[in-house]
């Protein structure tokens, strides 16, 4: 399918940049009208994972009234994070049940083994599918921001032709589909903002797994730690069975799997976001797939996507994002 560069989406003229348009959201957007019901899962390494539920009030002539829309946060977010939450509610007064589920040690209690999460650990998402088509759902969609975004992809490209008949759409936003661009985009002086936030939040967690798996996890070694990069060198490549941060970012990059995906796909991007650079999208490659629909927004930075009137409570990528699934074709 094509690539499509719009400017459907115009922010508000108080934010005129890429980083306004993405902080303003994570830090002042409010939403307290989601009540999750939250469900706990063993994972086949008796570790955990915690699902919240929020269905959406069934309507008799709500023509997908079993559907289920499956969302996958970002680094270091939650099911909590305001881009879920506010998903959540749009996706549910649309008649959709969804269910945000957070990754290892992210759901408020650490997992129980030594490993974490990351960009590439599919098998999780593929559990928490597996569980919601035991019970009952025959028509689910993903949808997934940031880490979650390239997660998915890479889920839907490992499974190929051989998708469940069941998953029937994805949407995506903000994804860095090439890891290692965009961990070393996110060192640069810039954006080191969003470095520290996210190292901040990393360094108790490691501590926390010191104690008790002091043979997988020395936390002395944080003191190495100056970069997302370096964190992913010395922690996220060993715990999870790659050799460093490049084998990691090379096996779990979204843009080596995308080729194989065989769904309507919709990956949205801004062009100003400041963590995932636009020249690190794979738009000629994109440009080749059947399936898969590669939509650059001038405007939303990472994860943003606020809409320019004050008022609004839907965001442009709430909107854009239903229009997708109920859509009967790409584009």
């Amino acid at each position: 399918m094509p690539v499509i560069r719009t400017s459907n989406h115009k922010p508000p003229f108080w934010l005129p940049n890429g980083h306004l348009q993405t902080v303003y959201p994570a830090l002042f957007r409010i939403i307290n009208s989601v009540h999750y019901q939250r469900e706990r899962i063993v994972t086949p390494d008796q570790d955990f994972l915690d699902l919240d539920w929020s269905l959406a009030p069934k309507k008799p002539d709500f023509e997908g009234k079993n559907n289920l829309v499956i969302l996958s946060h970002g680094l270091e977010g939650n099911s909590t994070r305001q881009y879920i939450l506010g998903m959540v509610r749009f996706l549910n007064a649309q008649g959709y049940d969804c269910l945000a589920w957070n990754f290892r040690s992210c759901s408020g209690e650490m997992n129980k083994t030594s490993r974490f999460y990351h960009s590439g650990a599919t098998e999780d998402l593929d559990l928490v599918i597996q569980h919601v088509f035991e019970k009952g759902y025959t028509h689910v969609d993903l949808l997934g921001f940031s880490l979650g975004g390239n997660l998915t992809l890479k889920y839907l490209g490992e499974k190929g032709a051989g998708i469940d008949p069941g998953i029937k759409k994805t949407v995506v936003f903000s994804v860095p589909m090439d890891l290692k661009a965009c961990s070393l985009e996110i060192v640069k002086p810039q954006n080191r903002l969003y470095q520290s936030r996210f190292l901040k939040t990393l360094k108790p967690k490691v501590d926390q797994k010191a104690v008790h798996f002091p043979g997988d996890i020395n936390p002395a070694d944080f003191k190495f730690v100056a970069t997302l990069y370096d964190f992913d060198d010395i922690f996220t490549a060993p715990l999870h069975g790659f050799q460093n941060a490049d084998h990691y970012y090379e096996m779990s990059s979204a843009m080596f799997f995308v080729k194989n995906i065989t769904i309507p796909t919709l990956i949205v991007n801004a062009a100003n976001d400041p963590i995932v650079p636009v020249n690190s999208l794979p738009v000629g490659l994109i440009n080749t797939l059947p399936h898969v629909l590669l939509e650059i927004s001038d405007f939303g930075g990472h994860c943003g996507f606020r809409p320019s009137g004050l008022f609004q409570t839907n965001y442009w990528s709430e909107l854009r994002a239903l229009e997708f699934l109920r859509s009967e074709s790409l584009l």
